[in-house]
């Protein structure tokens, strides 16, 4: 794995941020389920649901709801799409808006080092309509529907730290980063650097089926239109891979 090309994208993804202009920062913590079922030998399903709250736990600012189909092209890379359902709390409007999503994925894992460390690449295309609201007679209503094309690229890396009681239950060391990217022109945001994700946390693989990862997230959002925002966010994520496929 080329760790210094990685380590020079998280530091340039930093540096941008760290340069712009009337940055907000807030504390977050985000909740996630992601899910895997390989039904058969070449296709399978993906469930994801994530819950993002304020530091105290009071106020629902984000929930999104994923589903797809997967395609698997070998045992490291598959394809999927779907659909994404996102609410967004607003504060100047004290109501949610609504993003309807259509989503598409190549991914490829490797590993290395004995196989026990493991190099993902994802690349995702997005079609996002994001209503735009406002008041009517005290009411949130939506006055219109705003479209937007974006590319992300995660890189993450899964670093074997040791076992527990047994080779089946591991410690590993989760370093990703991902970058999203507008483009064309559109409504929602004209940067060309819509946001970036920067996470560093531990993770626990029981028999490659569940894992659980907790860590320290720092989410960078741009805007053209309001200032930029810095999310300093604790991530506590649930991830199943199963294989439901009769032998």
């Amino acid at each position: 794995m080329k760790l210094n090309k990685f380590l020079a994208f998280v530091f340039i993804g930093f540096c941008w941020s760290a340069f712009s202009q009337k940055t907000i920062e807030n504390q977050r913590v985000w909740f996630s389920y992601t899910g895997q079922y390989k039904v058969s030998k070449k296709w399978g399903y993906h469930i994801e649901a994530q819950f993002r709250l304020d530091n105290e736990l009071k106020q629902n600012l984000q929930n999104v709801f994923r589903v797809g189909g997967i395609y698997f092209l070998s045992s490291s890379k598959n394809i999927s799409g779907g659909y994404a359902l996102i609410n967004t709390f607003s504060n100047t409007l004290d109501g949610y808006y609504r993003e309807n999503r259509f989503w598409e994925q190549y991914q490829y894992n490797k590993k290395w080092h004995e196989n026990k460390n493991t190099l993902i690449h994802r690349i995702r295309l997005e079609q996002r309509w994001v209503e735009g609201v406002g008041l009517v007679d005290g009411n949130v209503s939506t006055l219109e529907s705003n479209y937007q094309n974006r590319i992300r690229y995660l890189n993450r890396n899964l670093f074997h730290l040791g076992n527990l009681n047994s080779e089946s239950e591991e410690v590993y060391l989760v370093v990703q980063n991902e970058i999203f990217l507008t483009l064309g022109n559109n409504k929602i945001n004209e940067n060309l650097i819509d946001q970036n994700r920067f996470l560093v946390g531990i993770g626990l693989n029981y028999n490659n089926n569940i894992r659980l990862e907790v860590g320290y997230m720092n989410q960078f959002v741009s805007s053209s239109f309001s200032n930029d925002v810095m999310n300093h966010t604790i991530s506590v994520s649930l991830i199943q891979n199963l294989v439901l496929q009769k032998e």
